[in-house]
């Protein structure tokens, strides 16, 4: 008998584990509140994950911020890291990986979509923060949506690792940091919300 509740119990704490690694929340308009991704639940097909690049500590960039210098950038530090590397385990456990993968030109998402390991990544200007550059939100967001209109239904899934600001700007959602926010393509640059992903660990 005791054998047997402790075979009981380490099954409660495997259950518990995984529950608290996939956090599913904001589920589309006819989804289940209860909604939670598994390789059952996640069809890879024609789906796009936008997400917020890793833990980078801090807001914005300091005033000598220059783009292809990462050290005058605000970057992932070690948790990010060990974030993003958590992010692309769960990708390939929900058959999201490999992936196409599209990055801003930030260090901080160029190396959070490099630590996903979803595949080659490849910068996108579209994603770039326009945080300390908001009169350019417009053109930036319009141009993103042309490239999502152009991604096929059936297509293999689609990484594009970003910024809050144009998470938010697309969707509506402000994204913890390693959020991401599931996306299907539908042929339009306005593709159907489907739910959120994060591991645990992310703020």
């Amino acid at each position: 008998m005791p054998r047997v509740v402790r075979r009981r119990s380490l099954a409660a704490i495997l259950t518990a584990v995984l529950a608290a690694i996939v956090v599913a929340i904001g589920i589309a308009r006819s989804a289940s509140p209860g909604w939670a991704a598994t390789p059952e639940t996640v069809d890879p097909k024609g789906l796009i994950l936008l997400m917020r690049h890793a833990e980078a500590p801090g807001v914005g960039d300091p005033p000598n911020f220059q783009l292809r210098d990462c050290a005058t950038q605000r970057n992932l530090d070690a948790n990010g890291r060990e974030q993003a590397r958590r992010i692309g385990d769960l990708l390939q456990r929900l058959a999201i990986r490999p992936a196409a993968v599209h990055s801003s030109q930030w260090c901080r998402c160029l190396e959070t979509a490099r630590l996903l390991e979803a595949g080659p990544v490849r910068e996108l200007p579209v994603l770039n923060s326009f945080f300390e550059r908001r009169e350019e939100q417009e053109a930036q967001i319009a141009s993103l949506r042309r490239f999502l209109a152009g991604l096929p239904a059936d297509g293999a899934p689609v990484v594009l690792v970003t910024h809050q600001v144009v998470v938010t700007a697309l969707t509506g959602v402000f994204p913890a940091s390693g959020e991401a926010v599931l996306l299907r393509a539908n042929g339009t640059g306005a593709p159907a919300i489907e739910g959120r992903i994060r591991v645990e660990g992310s703020r």
